[in-house]
C-alpha cells in the first residue's frame, strides 16, 4: 500500500511515469524502506497505463460488489410483518440491556 501511495503522490506532483528509484526516494524521505520486489512489480504493472483510467475501472468493479446493508434489507421483503415485530423486540431488548449496564456503575466512576 505504501508503494502505491508513493507512486500516486509522484503522479499528482507531476511525474507522469514514476520509476522505482523515484518511489524509493519518496519512501526514504519519510523513513520507510522499500521492498524492491514489490516495487519493481508495481512499476512494471503500471508502466504505460493511465492511473485515472485504472482508478475508474476499479471503482466500476467495486460498485458491483454487494455491501452488507443491501443483503439485510433484501431479506425482510419476503416475511412481511413478522420481521418488523422481531426488530421491535430486539430494540426493546437493547433498551433493557442499556438500563442494566447503567445500574452497574452505582453512581461513581473508576477515576472519581
Amino acid at each position: 500500500m505504501r508503494h502505491i501511495a508513493a507512486y500516486l503522490l509522484l503522479q499528482i506532483g507531476g511525474n507522469a511515469s514514476p520509476s522505482a528509484d523515484d518511489v524509493k526516494k519518496v519512501l526514504s524521505a519519510v523513513g520507510i524502506e522499500a521492498d524492491d520486489d514489490r516495487l519493481e512489480k508495481l512499476v512494471s504493472e503500471l508502466e504505460d497505463k493511465d492511473i485515472n483510467a485504472l482508478i475508474a475501472e476499479g471503482s466500476a468493479k467495486l460498485s458491483s460488489v454487494p455491501s452488507g446493508g443491501a443483503v439485510a434489507a433484501a431479506a425482510p421483503s419476503a416475511g412481511g410483518a413478522a420481521p418488523a415485530a422481531a426488530v421491535e423486540e430486539e430494540k426493546k431488548e437493547e433498551k433493557k440491556e442499556e438500563k442494566e449496564e447503567s445500574d452497574d456503575d452505582m453512581g461513581f466512576g473508576l477515576f472519581d
